[in-house]
């Protein structure tokens, strides 16, 4: 069923095929007859399949309806678990210490479980040093080994290299 139906009057078909609250199938009549029939019972007449020959209708509570609809997205939302991606800078000249320091927060990272995007930034004079950059980086994933591993290896964009490292399950 869609998420919006159409209820009521704002049906307008000739005739529909109607359906009681139960399920059970009442036969195809016009949509005037059938909505006389939902109020008698004090329910709503709700178009469920327009594309159908002929429509079909079903009598409901729509209030009820509308609410179970919002109660299972809700439980639908629960269930799903979102995934951030943290991010780490680093630069080719960087300390050993400071390198623990910047390993210690993206293990933090991991085992709560979150991505970690390792950028390992380049300026001037540093773009001549590449392989000292790579160097830094494999040395960062390595200290990372037991806590996540790399899905996109180091690469170049830009001024930057990149890499991303996912936990382990």
């Amino acid at each position: 069923m869609s998420k919006e139906l159409a209820i009521n009057e704002e049906i307008n078909v000739k005739e529909v095929r109607l359906l009681s609250e139960t399920g059970e199938q009442l036969g195809i009549m016009s949509s005037k007859q059938a909505l006389e029939i939902a109020s008698d019972k004090n329910l709503d007449l709700a178009l469920i399949s327009p594309n159908a020959e002929p429509p079909v209708c079903r009598i409901m509570d729509y209030g009820k309806y509308k609410y179970e609809q919002a109660r299972k997205e809700k439980e639908a939302k629960k269930k799903q678990k979102t995934v951030n991606v943290k991010e780490v800078r680093l630069r080719p000249g960087i300390g050993d210490n400071d390198l623990k320091t910047k390993a210690n927060q993206a293990a933090k990272f991991l085992q709560k479980g979150d991505k970690v995007k390792v950028e390992l930034r380049f300026r001037g004079r540093e773009l001549g040093h590449k392989d000292i950059g790579k160097e830094v980086m494999m040395n960062f994933i390595g200290m990372l080994k037991e806590f996540g591993e790399p899905t996109k290896a180091p690469k170049f964009e830009g001024n930057n290299m990149v890499a991303i490292i996912d936990p382990k399950k």
